[in-house]
């Protein structure tokens, strides 16, 4: 990222997220951040598939009650947690973010909350696959509640586009961040579990989803057959699956989205002149900054419902309460 781009991104944190602050454990935790993004690169050395996961947590903690730490939560086991919901089956990277905790808390107990964690950790996992660094703006507290009903009305693949925009404008979120925070589907893969329908029953006026490239539904169904496993996984950007980018958003003008949500993008007006909006004859001199507009809706939704102050806590795990 060049430096004007970091700076109109810090104008933006200044004046967006009131209640959290960049460096706001300068003086408390001075190294919280280097140890986070230390243990996420070790984490990626380790495992390549980490950052997707990392990125889909902190969705998956802020779009259902805010980035407070909730999803985190595994204790007590009673089968009724926000973990424990169906919506977020498949959620990895709890390691990771446990790693972390362990080495701040041997550093600076009490101090750094498990939802700030979370919060750097996917930043730092997109800067690992060639994203934009920014500066995430931090101070979150950890929640005190962990429901399995409170996931019930998040996103999901089979929504209509009208449905996306609707879950998204009740969390304070734009159709522009509908379309950015859909874009970091640029890196990992999804199940065929979640195409089974878009390839061979989408409607009844159409076995397959009409809006897939005709030369790109014969690769789709070789890679997930009728009938088949589908825990199979496959790249969710065809071409560029670990590396972050803009070509997510070139394969969802061309057809080549893959999940269905993603391709919802390109038949709604709204979204679709979003999507359209970098790719003009001058975009890479005069346009908006894919790149730089990304980072700005992840730090947007990084305040969604956040704890400051007094409220929450610091747990000492982030797997349960204090």
């Amino acid at each position: 990222m060049s430096w004007a781009v970091a700076f109109v991104v810090y104008l933006f944190i200044s004046t967006s997220t009131a209640q959290l602050q960049v460096g706001f454990y300068q003086n408390s935790c001075p190294n919280a951040e280097s140890v986070v993004a230390s243990v996420v690169r070790q984490a990626t050395l380790s495992d390549p598939t980490i950052p997707a996961a990392l990125l889909r947590l902190h969705f998956h903690d802020c779009i259902v009650q805010g980035c407070e730490g909730s999803i985190l939560i595994q204790s007590p086991a009673t089968g009724n947690l926000e973990k424990d919901s169906s919506n977020h089956a498949g959620l990895r990277g709890f390691d990771v973010i446990d790693n972390a905790k362990a080495q701040l808390e041997s550093q600076c107990p009490g101090v750094v909350s498990c939802a700030d964690i979370v919060a750097l950790a996917a930043r730092d996992a997109i800067t690992q696959t060639q994203g934009p660094q920014y500066d995430v703006p931090t101070g979150r507290r950890d929640g005190r509640v962990s429901n399995i009903a409170d996931a019930n009305n998040m996103p999901q693949v089979r929504d209509s586009i009208n449905v996306l925009k609707s879950k998204f404008a009740a969390k304070g979120l734009s159709d522009k961040d509908l379309v950015l925070l859909s874009a970091a589907h640029t890196i990992g893969t999804t199940a065929c579990f979640f195409l089974e329908n878009r390839l061979y029953s989408f409607s009844t006026n159409s076995q397959s989803d009409p809006s897939i490239n005709p030369s790109f539904l014969p690769e789709l169904q070789a890679q997930c057959p009728q009938n088949g496993n589908v825990n199979v996984r496959i790249p969710l950007d065809r071409g560029s699956d670990n590396i972050f980018d803009i070509q997510i958003l070139r394969n969802i003008r061309s057809g080549f989205a893959v999940i269905e949500s993603d391709a919802a993008l390109y038949q709604d007006d709204s979204t679709r002149a979003v999507v359209d909006s970098y790719f003009g004859l001058f975009g890479n001199l005069f346009g908006p900054s894919f790149e730089q507009d990304f980072a700005e809706s992840m730090v947007r939704m990084g305040s969604i419902g956040v704890r400051t102050g007094s409220d929450g806590e610091i747990r000492r795990v982030c797997s349960a309460f204090n």
